[in-house]
């Protein structure tokens, strides 16, 4: 789960990471009331959506009066903001971030994730602040610092302290990047996040480390243990479909191609995708339904397939372990018998009573099309889309 950067900042104070003083503000009334709060006479208003490259897309202005904080909040919410991560379509601002100008001495970048080849999680730092981290990763990958976390210990003071020094701050500066740095990993550890990213992390003119930017990211499975953090999801920065499928229980994805999956799974769901790109064609979506497809299951996964206008053929990838395959087969048929898809549906099932299941589908009156095998599934999903999109 993602959240706003006001909202990270939050957590991140709590945490005792340094940060602006600001206010978010949900209408224009608000900007200028946060903005006669804070008090100063430079501020910068920033739009508040899930996405980066707000500022080159104009969602962050830095104003030299309240007078302009109204001005600029008033263009600002209600516009359709693009960013590199939002796609053409772009997102509809309707909250803002109203802080205090900083000055800036230098822009530098900290984050942790998971790094799942070492299995333990990697504090990184860079001195390439405020410049996409993949971006820096791919060309400049000498310019990124790390110190992986040994999990009984977590971020030690040792491992902070030769952070600061590896971006060349020196005295305070370092004591002060260092105290930033294992707040950070506070607000990342007590919060269950996936990720957690300051960019820019900067220093200011008398030598504080403040957060900038903020961004975290949850892991869904942990949020029961967060229900402040819960209660901050946003879904109108989230897909209908995505939205949807969470509402049923139901792990989806929304991918860019155009064959629609359905398995039970992650690791078969992923197995999918890889075998329909070997084959030449694209999946469409990641959707996985879980140990038990019945019937029910089966037509929710049908309806958040069909919300995708891209989709031109569809294949069902079920192995049954727990399951048997024929009830899974006729939830299929009971599934299809009261919906309209027009897509070529391609069904492959291997496992606890798969033959049985095959005749089931077989003697369907239904127009199914039954694979023996997931490459020859793939095989035909893939040619079927091919030739629905011609």
């Amino acid at each position: 789960m993602k959240i706003h950067e006001y909202q990270a900042k939050s957590l991140f104070q709590k945490a005792g990471v340094p940060i602006p003083t600001g206010y978010p503000a949900f209408s224009v009334e608000e900007a200028v009331k946060a903005a006669r709060q804070i008090g100063v006479e430079r501020f910068v208003v920033k739009a508040q959506i899930h996405a980066g490259g707000r500022g080159k897309g104009g969602g962050v202005k830095l104003v030299n009066s309240i007078q302009e904080v109204e001005d600029t909040a008033r263009n600002m919410l209600g516009m359709t903001l693009v960013t590199h991560q939002t796609g053409p379509e772009g997102k509809k601002v309707e909250r803002l971030l109203i802080e205090e100008a900083i000055p800036i001495a230098s822009e530098l970048y900290a984050g942790i994730v998971l790094d799942r080849s070492e299995d333990r999680y990697v504090f990184m730092v860079s001195t390439e602040g405020g410049v996409e981290i993949e971006k820096v990763a791919s060309e400049t990958p000498e310019k990124i610092i790390k110190e992986w976390i040994d999990p009984a210990f977590g971020l030690t003071a040792f491992q902070a302290r030769n952070l600061a020094y590896a971006l060349g701050l020196e005295g305070p500066q370092a004591k002060n990047a260092s105290k930033t740095f294992l707040t950070l990993w506070k607000a990342f550890e007590t919060n269950d996040c996936s990720l957690a990213e300051i960019n820019p992390l900067v220093v200011t003119e008398s030598g504080e480390v403040i957060a900038l930017d903020a961004k975290m990211n949850f892991d869904d499975n942990a949020l029961y243990r967060h229900p402040n953090i819960a209660e901050m999801r946003d879904l109108s920065e989230e897909l209908p479909s995505e939205v949807k499928a969470s509402s049923y229980n139901l792990n989806y994805i929304k991918l860019d191609g155009n064959v629609g999956c359905m398995v039970n799974g992650a690791g078969l769901a992923m197995s999918t995708m890889d075998i329909i790109k070997l084959h030449g064609g694209e999946p469409a979506n990641f959707l996985d339904v879980g140990g038990v497809a019945s019937a029910e299951t089966v037509e929710k996964g049908f309806k958040i397939i069909l919300t995708d206008p891209a989709v031109k053929s569809i294949l069902i990838n079920i192995f049954g372990g727990i399951v048997r395959c024929d009830r899974v087969a006729q939830g299929v048929i009971d599934a299809l018998s009261t919906m309209k898809v027009k897509q070529p549906v391609i069904i492959r099932l291997e496992g606890t009573n798969a033959k049985m299941a095959a005749e089931l589908l077989e003697s369907s009156p239904l127009d199914f099309i039954v694979a023996r095998s997931l490459q020859e599934a793939a095989k035909m999903a893939v040619n079927a889309s091919k030739a629905e999109s011609q």
